[in-house]
């Protein structure tokens, strides 16, 4: 089993399911998407079985200061040009993918 962790080092949600694995010494990888933008395929991956716009955070500093709540826009083409619209953080488990976890569903990763 592959478990990667897309999110920021700053970020206290990824941060949290970071300490979930490690309490339960699963094995991860951690990509900082801040620091290493996501390509167009690894974007593609992440999105199999959401809508691309759930991997938008409405929340986010960059959301509202570009003003996507007050326009029509692909959210494709916005995550690929910032990355810091991504919701964090995102949990991929071999080809399928958790966008913020509870800890039901990292309960039931671990099995």
């Amino acid at each position: 089993m592959n478990i990667m962790i897309y999110g920021t080092k700053k970020c206290q949600e990824t941060k949290k399911v970071e300490r979930f694995f490690k309490e339960r010494r699963v094995a991860t990888q951690f990509r900082d998407v801040s620091d290493k933008p996501l390509t167009e395929g690894e974007l593609r991956n992440l999105a199999a079985g959401h809508s691309m716009s759930e991997l938008v955070d409405s929340g986010s500093k960059s959301y509202v200061s570009r003003g996507l709540a007050h326009m029509e826009y692909d959210a494709f083409e916005e995550l690929l040009a910032d990355n810091s619209l991504l919701v964090t953080p995102v949990v991929r488990v071999d080809r399928k993918s958790y966008i913020r976890p509870t800890q039901a569903e990292l309960a039931a990763i671990v099995g």
